[in-house]
């Protein structure tokens, strides 16, 4: 203990021998809470959105059921292309200014929705919506890596991550029991005001001083201008875990209505949070201190026993045990994805890194959210959530191949 002490006084005299403010060290600082509220209340939105509108196009746009997966799907690619794009604008433009005005474009397509009664308008809307949407959060990723003191970075952006794990949560929570107590037109109108308060704390965060880097930049043409080709390893494992995910959050409603059970549908995403919430306090010093793979090992294998079990679910007691197993893993892999590909990148490029991880990621959710729902549709949705669990074992056979055996051969890019 006066070992550890004496090390972080030395620190400390250091970084102000230096001219580093020691406030810089301090972790939740006004801004790191601040910008990641932000993040909290637009991926609210998002996840509020993803478990109720494909019962809105049935219920009335009387969509088909095959149009249902359109609309993620149309959301999701636009997210895509904006985000190299906005990694690419984080590190050459104002970065409050690319914040703010993404954040009131996602605000106005917010409000919106209150209107929509048609399906190829929806279809636009989403279009706009996920671009903005890509913007927003690809901004909130790179943003609060300057708040995040460097060694604490697994730390830091576990709990970061943390924000929209619970948004992943509660989002869907509160879209299911406002949607089946209420009606769409409140839930719209929860959509606008949890968007408003994304733009508030958005416009709160002071911003910490940035260097920016653009002469480095410089050099670098092509794809590269836009992908970080030493975060593509473990964005590609990321790609595969959105892949099986993505039949989660879209599908679970449904399913649970087919078991009989949609009355606790809504149960399933809270003890989702529970077991995230119980774990993050620990899971980024733990990566911090010993590494990435004691997370990600028996996380993805949480994940792959989970999904596999929940493709088994005829009862409650197991529906809800599978949503506790499934977020214990979930809540190893994904900051610990996120942190490999920031830890993997110059410093000068983690904007770039962050969207390039997160393309993949959504890439995934979106093709998932799709081809899986066209097999539960061809089949059922048991088969839908098996198929899940052997895509989890793939996402650890990459893993494996693409980051753990190529950093043991001391190889970080591609």
């Amino acid at each position: 203990m006066n070992y550890e002490t004496n090390c972080k006084a030395w620190k400390l005299n250091c970084l102000k021998k230096e001219g580093i403010s020691v406030e810089k060290e301090r972790l939740w600082s006004r801004d790191f809470v601040t910008i990641s509220l932000s993040h909290f209340f637009i991926f609210m939105t998002f996840y509020i959105l993803v478990v109720t509108l494909p019962q809105f196009v049935l219920d009335e746009l009387h969509g088909s059921k095959q149009s249902i997966g359109l609309v993620i799907t149309f959301f999701v690619i636009t997210a895509v292309i904006s985000r190299p794009l906005t990694g690419k604008w984080l590190e050459e433009i104002n970065r409050r200014k690319l914040l703010i005005i993404s954040l009131i474009i996602s605000t106005l397509c917010s409000l919106s929705y209150i209107w929509i009664d048609n399906y190829s308008v929806l279809l636009v809307l989403r279009f706009i919506h996920g671009f903005a949407f890509g913007m927003v959060t690809t901004s909130t990723s790179a943003i609060v890596l300057d708040t995040i003191p460097e060694h604490r970075k697994g730390e830091g952006v576990g709990y970061f991550s943390l924000f929209m794990s619970l948004a992943m949560v509660i989002g869907p929570f509160v879209g299911l029991w406002i949607t089946t107590h209420t009606s769409y037109g409140v839930m719209f109108f929860a959509v606008v005001v949890f968007s408003l308060l994304s733009l508030l704390f958005g416009m709160l965060t002071s911003f910490p001083k940035y260097v920016n880097h653009s002469t480095s930049n410089a050099v670098v043409k092509g794809f590269r201008r836009y992908i970080e080709t030493s975060a593509i390893p473990i964005s590609i494992a990321g790609f595969f875990l959105a892949f099986s995910y993505g039949a989660l959050s879209t599908f679970i409603s449904v399913y649970a209505k087919t078991l009989g059970l949609e009355r606790i549908a809504s149960y399933f995403f809270v003890i989702l949070a529970l077991m995230i919430l119980l774990t993050r306090p620990f899971t980024g010093r733990l990566f911090d201190r010993k590494g990435e793979h004691v997370l990600a090992y028996p996380g993805m294998i949480l994940f792959i026993f989970g999904m596999i079990w929940l493709s088994q679910a005829y009862s409650a007691p197991v529906f809800l045990i599978t949503s506790g197993i499934i977020g214990l893993g979930y809540g190893a892999i994904f900051p610990s994805f996120m942190t490999i590909a920031v830890k993997a990148s110059p410093g000068h490029r983690r904007g770039i890194a962050i969207s390039t991880f997160l393309v993949f990621f959504d890439s995934g959710y979106g093709i998932g959210s799709y081809l899986l729902g066209i097999l539960a549709a061809k089949t059922n949705y048991h088969m839908m959530y098996l198929i899940g669990g052997f895509i989890m074992i793939l996402t650890l056979v990459i893993y494996y191949l693409f980051h753990h055996r190529r950093q043991t051969n001391g190889k970080t890019s591609i």
